[in-house]
């Protein structure tokens, strides 16, 4: 019984001496509560519609005016004029806007002399959250003008909406497969981030390329290339994997492999430099797990994977404007449920060039070249 309560102090006294690590596991679970609390369930606001008036007759305006009201009351979506479809339908492809409403050229005189006046949603239904509130809103704004939308219009004189959308059906097993490969990057990179070099000093492995004159930038561009060698293959793997698995059309196809490639290259190497800066003035070899799960959470659940990030409050959209994650979830939507090309996911490259150049030499500056 002795023996066994020496290694129980031994513990204790051990994990005492990492006060960081005492306050990692006690505020991990308040910050798992606070952000899956509140990244499902949200009301969507903040919608982008495209609004394309072709008649620009009386009842024309009024279909204008009600979806403004919507968009100064319960801020559901924000009205964007538009004077050509298909400057508005290259928007909506590219993640500009979330839906079109096109407004036909013969729209009041069909109003005026009941032929069955019709306008048209075209809509992004790759998010099927977004969809659906959209088409539901729409669906209020068309019935506000004279009775609710129905499949047979009983009175001609009554506009209806039509629904249209861009995409086949997207399952949800395909809405998740973007968050799925972002989070195989990243528990790749968790294994093989900074959390080695802390291995070596814990063994004192590190004494032996310490003594040699190798420069802290190669250090740690040698710790980052393998790492983002291995998210590689682990990301390329799931996204072949899962596209098959999900019913991608396509999935196969050479010009999208190759986008989603370096798109999983950059994204690697983005996470495994934010990983190597976290790491770089840890020593404690326990600390690093607590750190995994709090990033885990805060990283993935808002980076719009599994909910839209319209629905999240605003202090979380601000976490989601700076989180990595949002912008390599948003590049593997873009091309795994839309097949664009690299005009959609130019500004998602770039943050995360930016952010691995900054977090590479962030780390480069803060490392410490001693024993």
């Amino acid at each position: 019984m002795h023996r066994t309560l020496a290694i129980i102090e031994r513990e204790m006294r051990r994990f005492r001496r990492s006060p960081m690590l005492i306050v990692m596991s006690m505020m991990m679970p308040i910050v798992q509560l606070v952000v899956l609390g509140y990244a499902f369930g949200g009301n969507v606001k903040h919608l982008k519609v495209a609004i394309v008036d072709q008649d620009h007759g009386v009842p024309a305006v009024r279909i204008r005016e009600l979806a403004g009201a919507i968009a100064t009351g319960n801020h559901t979506f924000d009205v964007i004029d538009y004077s050509d479809v298909g400057v508005a339908l290259a928007d909506l492809r590219n993640g500009v806007v979330n839906g079109v409403l096109t407004i036909p050229p013969d729209y009041s005189r069909r109003v005026i002399t009941r032929q069955e006046p019709t306008v048209a949603l075209i809509s992004d239904n790759t998010d099927s959250f977004v969809s659906a509130t959209l088409s539901a809103t729409m669906a209020q704004v068309v019935g506000s003008l004279g009775q609710p939308v129905k499949t047979t219009i009983r009175t001609p004189s009554q506009p209806s909406l039509q629904l249209v959308e861009v995409y086949p059906y997207v399952p949800y097993i395909q809405y998740l497969l973007p968050g799925s490969i972002t989070m195989s990057i990243f528990m790749m990179v968790m294994i093989g981030g900074g959390i080695i070099f802390i291995d070596d000093k814990a063994r004192g492995l590190h004494e032996g390329y310490l003594v040699t004159p190798i420069t802290k930038f190669e250090l740690i561009a040698g710790f980052n290339i393998s790492g983002t060698i291995r998210a590689v293959i682990a990301g390329a793997f799931l996204m072949v994997i899962g596209s098959l698995i999900a019913g991608v059309p396509n999935p196969l196809d050479p010009m999208r492999m190759m986008r989603l490639l370096l798109v999983i290259t950059v994204t690697a190497f983005a996470l495994i430099s934010m990983m190597f800066l976290i790491m770089v003035r840890i020593s404690d070899p326990l600390l690093p797990r607590a750190v995994f799960g709090v990033l885990n959470t805060v990283l993935y659940f808002p980076s719009g994977a599994v909910y839209p990030q319209q629905g999240f409050p605003k202090w979380m959209q601000v976490i989601a404007a700076a989180d990595p994650f949002t912008y390599a979830v948003h590049a593997f939507k873009s091309l795994l449920l839309k097949n664009t090309g690299f005009e959609a996911i130019a500004f998602d490259l770039g943050f995360l060039v930016v952010f691995s150049v900054v977090s590479m030499g962030a780390a480069t500056m803060l490392f410490r070249r001693t024993l």
